[in-house]
């Protein structure tokens, strides 16, 4: 039997972290992500681990978004020094992501401490110190994808291409459970097809057991084209009103994806003649990664590149690297386009822009990303008529555009169809890492249209996962270089149930003569994954 407990992500949307444990006791995480969305979610942050962070020796991170991997540091502090499997991109976007998360961290503190002492109270520490999150980085060890990794004492994963963002990834698990095995899928965060920039998610066909994201388990996103002519729009509203358009942000990513747009625009002739500022220090870096692994872009992104253009490239582009630069942004009263981070407005130099803007009836602000309860980003969204800005109370007057097309999250069809894909295997599917109520929606849509069982785990909830009568014995996985053998067998095993499925729905399909799409979307996989044998 195998425990999964959920102590993260479960009932939120932040703080991705699941703890899995065979039955000869060898545990891994999954993910170790940082909780936000108001002051009684962060302060989960502060507790103490439900497990023993020395008594950790595997780390498996599918991406490098702060909810995610926000807690990393933390965990090296109290005593982690295992290794932290993931892509190569994660690892490169970790590496400045997690510095700037502990510079926050102790920014924070010092604020906090200062604001203590007028008080005569006590000082404040951070949650953890850039000395921490340079520790955690000498963790990393990067693991290309498609590739069966043996990580503990019968237990292996193969990271897939999650299409959500630069080097994202979804976790095949394969966990021997005394003779026989459980096969355990995380989603991770699943991006939507014919997404800009990065390859479509990764289709998968078998589970025993199958962790799925729900973030817009509940809604659909505008069309791409609307999306763009909304901004557009947001654009030209503020610059006929000679006002300032706001792009809250996050650094990896969103901000990549809207710098193509309007380089596209450029291109074509749209984009007004105005200034654009890119005031994010770590953006700008996390563009710099973004250029040096074109071998993650789609056709139509290395298409752009075969031309001769940079997408991630205008002419009007200028970067703000310090504080004075960002400072003379709002000192001019010309328009412009701002992206600054953080994305859900509650840290970082979109406060400022947010202050300087937000009560300007000419101005634009393009909410671009999901925006978590509790952030002023949600309030804005939801419309408030005030939020409060480094404690000020600041008016809501400027035109909010809310463009839900450009996430890089997967919509409730983009999930359905997702999921959708294991219903031969008929796993048992658990919604996570959505508002409850959410993710309540989303598995019971899952149950009545594609008829399998789902369940939403609590925060700190253990689940215990038994095999499956189809399961089969597997050999004990070592603990390390990988064992050839063994992802053969692995990969044989899917591939012959994927040719016993494929078979019977043939067979049934031979009076009509007719042959599905998604039968020839079965045999691509089944090609593909003998091609990867066989390399």
């Amino acid at each position: 039997m195998v425990k999964v407990t959920c102590l993260g992500a479960a009932g939120s949307v932040t703080g991705s972290n699941f703890l899995v444990e065979n039955t000869l006791g060898k545990k891994v995480l999954v993910d170790c992500g940082m909780f936000q969305g108001g002051k009684q979610m962060e302060l989960r942050n502060w507790q103490d681990w439900d497990f023993i962070p020395s008594q950790i020796r595997t780390l498996l991170l599918t991406h490098a978004h702060i909810d995610h991997s926000g807690r990393i540091p933390k965990l090296v502090r109290d005593g982690f020094k295992g290794r932290i499997i993931t892509s190569p991109p994660t690892a490169q976007l970790c590496e400045i992501m997690l510095l700037d998360s502990a510079h926050i961290q102790e920014m924070d503190a010092l604020w906090q401490t200062r604001k203590n002492r007028r008080k005569a109270k006590s000082e404040i520490a951070p949650l953890y110190s850039t000395e921490d999150a340079l520790r955690s980085l000498q963790c990393f060890v990067p693991a290309e994808r498609d590739e069966i990794i043996n990580v503990e004492e019968g237990i292996q994963v193969r990271l897939r291409n999650a299409g959500h963002i630069l080097g994202s990834s979804i976790l095949e698990l394969w966990i021997k459970d005394g003779r026989q095995q459980i096969k355990i899928v995380f989603s991770g965060d699943i991006g939507k097809s014919n997404q800009l920039i990065l390859k479509d998610p990764r289709e998968l066909y078998n589970a025993d057991y199958l962790f799925v994201e729900s973030t817009y388990g509940n809604r659909l996103h505008k069309s791409f084209d609307d999306s763009k002519a909304e901004l557009l729009e947001a654009i030209n509203f503020a610059v006929s009103n000679n006002e300032k358009i706001i792009i809250p942000a996050f650094a990896v990513e969103r901000t990549q994806e809207i710098i193509y747009i309007l380089s596209e625009f450029y291109r074509q002739g749209k984009l007004p003649d105005i200034p654009i500022y890119l005031d994010s220090p770590l953006a700008i870096k996390a563009t710099e990664i973004f250029r040096k692994n074109k071998k993650y872009y789609d056709e139509e992104a290395m298409v752009i590149v075969n031309e001769g253009y940079d997408p991630f490239s205008i002419p009007n582009l200028q970067y703000t690297e310090n504080t004075r630069e960002s400072i003379a942004i709002n000192e001019s009263r010309d328009s412009a386009i701002i992206i600054a981070g953080s994305g859900m407005c509650t840290a970082g130099r979109i406060k400022h822009h947010l202050k300087h803007n937000l009560w300007r009836e000419g101005a634009s602000i393009v909410i671009v990303g999901f925006q978590a309860n509790g952030t002023t980003g949600r309030k804005i969204v939801d419309g408030h008529k005030s939020v409060k800005i480094f404690g000020e109370d600041v008016a809501v007057k400027a035109r909010v555009f809310t463009i839900g097309g450009f996430s890089a999250h997967a919509d409730q069809k983009g999930l359905l169809d997702w999921v959708g894909n294991f219903a031969e295997s008929k796993p048992r599917v658990f919604v996570v890492h959505g508002e409850a109520s959410v993710s309540q929606e989303f598995a019971q849509i899952v149950h009545k249209q594609l008829g399998l069982e789902t369940y939403v785990p609590q925060w700190k909830e253990t689940l215990l996962l038994k095999p499956k009568a189809f399961t089969h014995e597997i050999p004990v996985a070592k603990e390390a270089p990988s064992d050839p053998r063994a992802d053969m067998v692995n990969a044989l095993r899917d591939v012959e149930k994927e040719f016993a499925t494929l078979k019977q729905r043939i067979e049934k399909e031979t009076t009509r003569a007719k042959i599905s799409d998604e039968d020839i979307d079965r045999l691509r996989y089944i090609q593909e994954e003998l091609q990867a044998l066989l390399s």
